[in-house]
């Protein structure tokens, strides 16, 4: 079972949540994430999410294996209370957005989100690297090959780049901007389609293919994921004043590999 944390969302377009642990509760974070916190909290990096008794090494390596290749921190942090009354940690996410709040118990157990998008959660949340399906999926649907999933009866709280929308599907189909995709709940299925034809494709300017979800259940979208925002400013980096110096042509290669992994 899952600390029953309580919590409270700070802010508008740079979002911090505070979370209020009573004497004895943890909150597990990505690393970096923690913003400020009360004395008497102590944290440590664990390898895991502490949600199950430690295995033998190779369960564990193959946890820390799974993290490795989704491309997210080996190590989670666990901030608990040692004190014996009420303590706050704050956590902040690193560019503009909304602070999404999950409660995992009301939506099935089980939410999948992209990897990057997990901010912190109660302890007792299973944090686990799943494989899509469809290797084309993860080859050109924009958020690589793996997403990240939650289980557990407790909250759990994302972060979305700008504004956040939240759909219910009820057996309808979805088309949606790769880069956009926040997360889904159990029931959704998730593969990818072309972007129309060929010329649509080509010139566009939607990317070459788009994310389907069908199924039933919840789908959380972001407008601006970070993905785009970092191309916008690599791009206008590139159009500097001063011809094409080194700052000019990285900025434009790197706006060029970005634009085509959205």
């Amino acid at each position: 079972m899952a600390d029953d944390i309580e919590y409270k969302i700070l802010g508008d377009d740079m979002q911090i949540i505070e979370i209020a642990l009573s004497p004895g509760q943890t909150v597990i974070a990505e690393a970096g994430a923690m913003n400020y916190m009360d004395d008497g909290i102590s944290y440590e990096s664990v390898l895991g999410d502490g949600s199950r008794p430690p295995g033998d090494f190779w369960e564990q390596a193959l946890g820390a294996g799974k993290r490795v290749i989704a491309g997210v921190s080996l190590f989670l942090t666990h901030f608990r209370n040692d004190t014996d009354s009420r303590r706050t940690v704050a956590f902040a996410a690193p560019y503009p957005g909304k602070i999404i709040p999950l409660d995992l118990g009301m939506l099935g157990g089980q939410f999948t989100c992209q990897k990057s998008s997990f901010l912190c959660a109660a302890k007792g949340t299973a944090l686990d690297i799943t494989f899509t399906k469809n290797i084309g999926v993860g080859v050109f649907g924009g958020e690589g090959f793996v997403l990240e999933r939650l289980r557990g009866q407790g909250k759990a709280f994302l972060h979305a780049g700008g504004m956040v929308v939240r759909k219910e599907l009820s057996g309808g189909r979805l088309l949606v901007d790769t880069g956009c995709l926040v997360g889904f709940t159990d029931g959704i299925s998730y593969d990818i389609t072309q972007a129309g034809n060929l010329k649509s494709m080509l010139f566009g300017g939607e990317g070459l293919f788009l994310a389907s979800l069908s199924g039933t259940g919840l789908v959380y979208l972001q407008s601006l994921p970070f993905s785009r925002l970092a191309h916008r400013v690599m791009q206008n980096a590139s159009l500097r004043p001063g011809g094409k110096d080194e700052g000019s042509i990285l900025g434009g290669l790197g706006g060029f590999i970005l634009g085509n992994r959205r």
